[in-house]
């Protein structure tokens, strides 16, 4: 036999090899199309095809993570904000995803940032601020409904960054500072009633038993004698209680020889 032939043989079944096998990979699924007619989806492996009259379409089932651009929105409170946002999807019907739409994840994103401005537009801006959780979960629900029929899954939806008008970010820089400020003066407001009320039970203690202040008065001196550094001035009338608490003591020294 002719080797010409031969090798020719060879090239022609190689080249026929090479368009019949195709390596579905773990996370694809192929869509196979017979002379434009879908006949199956072929999963992970080594998978055998008709040349010329088969063509194999591979989708990922990986999730897909979809920046949404930055979109210029005015929440319900007439406030223009800046808003960028951040979508995971992935397939989950390879059929779908290409029999049902022409580029999933061009119209994904296109319905994302759709959402994004009418659902984030219908809230204030203090909510927009405060209950992102419950934003997040209405856009993905939205999404998911308009992708569900592609063979789509929208897995999660999370607002990334809401930039505020400089004016705005002023206006609440000083609510901040002027709500912090308030808290302040209520606690210092409480802890002065907490220690007039003190100082008022004390001075009821006092009135009952006047010796008390004087000895309040010595414990006072032992504590400002221990910085040995001072110089301490005795007024007149701290002298007389003095006094007063000496006689006090003699009166009951003799009281108790009295008593013996």
């Amino acid at each position: 036999m002719n080797p010409l032939l031969l090798i020719f043989a060879a090239i022609i079944l190689l080249v026929i090899a090479s368009l019949s096998i195709r390596i579905v990979k773990q996370y694809e699924r192929g869509v196979v199309f017979r002379l434009g007619r879908v006949i199956g989806v072929r999963e992970p492996g080594l998978r055998l095809i008709i040349p010329f009259i088969d063509r194999m379409v591979k989708v990922s089932l990986r999730i897909v993570t979809m920046p949404i651009p930055s979109q210029k929105i005015i929440t319900q409170d007439n406030v223009s904000i800046d808003v960028a946002a951040v979508a995971y999807f992935k397939v989950v019907d390879p059929l779908k995803a290409v029999v049902a739409i022409e580029d999933y994840y061009g119209a994904v994103n296109q319905i994302s940032q759709t959402t994004v401005r009418n659902v984030i537009g219908q809230f204030a801006l203090d909510e927009v601020l405060s209950e992102t959780a419950k934003i997040n979960e209405k856009i993905k629900e939205i999404i998911d409904s308009h992708s569900e029929p592609w063979g789509i899954n929208v897995t999660t939806v999370e607002i990334k960054d809401i930039k505020l008008p400089e004016g705005m970010q002023r206006a609440m820089a000083k609510q901040a500072e002027a709500e912090r400020e308030k808290r302040a003066k209520i606690i210092t407001a409480e802890g002065e009633y907490l220690s007039a009320s003190k100082l008022g039970e004390a001075a009821d203690v006092i009135a009952q038993h006047p010796i008390a202040l004087q000895l309040r008065n010595l414990q006072v001196l032992s504590e400002i004698a221990t910085e040995k550094n001072s110089t301490i001035i005795f007024p007149a009338q701290f002298m007389s209680s003095i006094n007063d608490i000496k006689k006090f003591i003699e009166k009951e020294m003799e009281s108790l020889k009295g008593l013996r």
